[in-house]
């Protein structure tokens, strides 16, 4: 009995214990699941809320590239420091596209600073333009641009266009970064300078030893100060305060969209319809070079955001005859389509396409469909026409001289007629230093500021000519190469005024006439 009574209470305590250890599991459980369903709240500072409404503030927080030390980037920052208002301006310039260029570079996982390259490249400028032929943000040449899908042609030009550019110079960056096996430093650089030669310069260093980062490369000297620019201009916009710079803010929100037209507009109506000035349409929109969108395919349009809904109300208003303006013109004696065409400002593909013609050959009596702009010339201020009839018009230290293109000019000749450079009359006139002159093209040179040459150009001005026929007598020593050159003028010009066949040498006392325009002559 005693026996039985023993088992019996340790069985009741075995229960006890056994309640015990569920009820303590059955609490854990449920406490562990209310820990998940409802979390600790992570405490987020108010103030960093507002810096990331500043576009400016959203990129420099998410910096990833640096340089070994600030001594790289020293030049490049005292530069800056010496002139403050630089990045105030550029900055300021940048408002309408960092938003659009910030998420292009973030949707393929560039770091955030390629953002940033611009203001190396181009300083935001959108119709920026270099010797090399660069041209808009990312500063594309040709051959680059071609290889990347960015179209030039008589009414466009995509490579100052800031969506399909920006779109572009991240696909391009992209493959030079996987060229370079990651190290987006080397990337940079070869966006400057090509992959060969940076791909060279580290065969190179592998030859010799030495490491291959780009910091230890023998590059050229623009881009050995490319890559330290970018990375002071992110320092600077970080701590503009430090570095004594004026920043100006941009909303972290878009401020452009795209929108696509499927047939050619004339820009008057755009800047009518969506209510936005022609200028300020001509900057968002760069690649545009006419007065129209282009004639063929479709054209994606940016415009502000706050104009879409104004410009498509316009837009359903108005039939699609409405977008252009056509004029009929009969054939006369002596016209051709390439003498419509630019009469009209227009392409001879274009008058063909609308008109329905198989080849060049036209009537006289016929009619044709022609577009027209519906402003004069000069209302469409930033097209590529009226901008460089502004540069032909801009004032410089010295005495603007034009020179018009002949059969023979080549950029040395004239270069060395106006004793100048061939890189200023690159840079003056925005024009290829590789592409053939066109005959018949007037190009602006500048001229030292003497008295000499003050007083002369004032008879340009009124339309006195000044050339003059003067008699010169060889001496000897002489060629026709060596007396072209003194007089500013081409072997060619003198051969022609004195009848010469080249099979002859000058001879000493040899009586030549020469025509110089007192203006542009070398002569002493």
């Amino acid at each position: 009995m005693c026996r039985r009574f023993k088992i019996l209470k340790f069985f009741k305590r075995f229960l006890y214990l056994l309640f015990l250890l569920f009820v303590a599991c059955e609490s854990a459980t449920v406490s562990t699941i209310a820990v998940k369903v409802t979390p600790k709240p992570v405490q987020i500072s108010t103030s960093d809320l507002v810096v990331e409404k500043d576009l400016w503030r959203y990129i420099v927080n998410r910096y990833t590239l640096s340089a070994p030390s600030q001594k790289e980037l020293f030049w490049h920052i005292d530069w800056f420091k010496k002139n403050t208002d630089y990045l105030t301006r550029v900055t300021k310039r940048a408002q309408p596209y960092l938003y659009l260029v910030k998420t292009e570079v973030e949707r393929a996982g560039l770091p955030i600073e390629i953002a940033l390259l611009p203001i190396v490249e181009s300083a935001y400028y959108p119709f920026s333009y270099s010797h090399g032929t660069a041209s808009g943000l990312w500063q594309f040449i040709p051959s680059t641009g071609k290889l990347y899908g960015l179209k030039n042609n008589w009414w466009y030009d995509a490579r100052r266009d800031v969506l399909a550019s920006t779109k572009a110079a991240v696909r391009y960056l992209k493959n030079l970064n996987k060229l370079f096996k990651g190290d987006w430093l080397l990337a940079i650089a070869a966006y400057n300078s090509g992959p060969g030669r940076v791909q060279k310069a580290i065969a190179k260093n592998k030859q010799q030893g030495r490491p291959t980062d780009f910091w230890h490369l023998d590059l050229p000297k623009e881009t050995r100060g490319y890559v330290p620019r970018l990375l002071a201009v992110a320092q600077l916009i970080k701590h503009p305060k430090r570095y004594g710079q004026t920043i100006t803010a941009v909303s972290n929100t878009p401020q452009v969209q795209a929108i696509k037209l499927n047939s050619q507009f004339d820009l008057a109506l755009i800047s009518e319809w969506a209510q936005i000035d022609l200028e300020q349409l001509y900057t968002l929109n760069p690649g545009l070079k006419r007065w129209a969108t282009p004639s063929k395919g479709s054209y994606n349009l940016l415009l502000p955001i706050d104009t879409i809904e104004t410009f498509k109300k316009n837009l359903a208003k108005h039939p699609k005859e409405d977008r252009v303006k056509w004029v009929r013109h009969q054939i006369s004696q002596g016209d051709s389509l390439s003498k419509i065409a630019h009469q009209f400002k227009t392409t001879i593909s274009q008058i063909k396409s609308v008109n329905s013609l198989r080849s060049n050959v036209v009537k006289v009596g016929q009619y044709l469909i022609v577009p027209v702009s519906q402003k004069d010339a000069q209302y469409y201020s930033l097209s590529e026409e009226q901008r460089e009839a502004q540069r032909m018009n801009a004032k410089k230290i010295g005495v603007k001289v034009f020179h018009t293109v002949v059969s023979g000019d080549s950029l040395w000749l004239i270069a060395r007629q106006y004793n100048t450079y061939v890189d200023s009359i690159v840079k003056w006139n925005h024009i290829a230093k590789t592409k053939p002159l066109q005959v018949g093209k007037k190009l602006v040179l500048w001229q030292p500021n003497s008295t000499k040459l003050k007083d002369l150009s004032k008879l340009v001005s009124v339309g006195i000519n000044i050339d003059r026929k003067i008699t010169y007598y060889v001496k000897s020593g002489d060629n026709l190469s060596i007396i072209a050159h003194k007089f500013g003028v081409w072997v060619s010009q003198l051969k022609k005024w004195n009848q010469l066949t080249g099979k002859k040498p000058l001879q000493p006392k040899q009586k030549l006439t020469i025509i110089v325009n007192v203006v542009n002559s070398n002569m002493k």
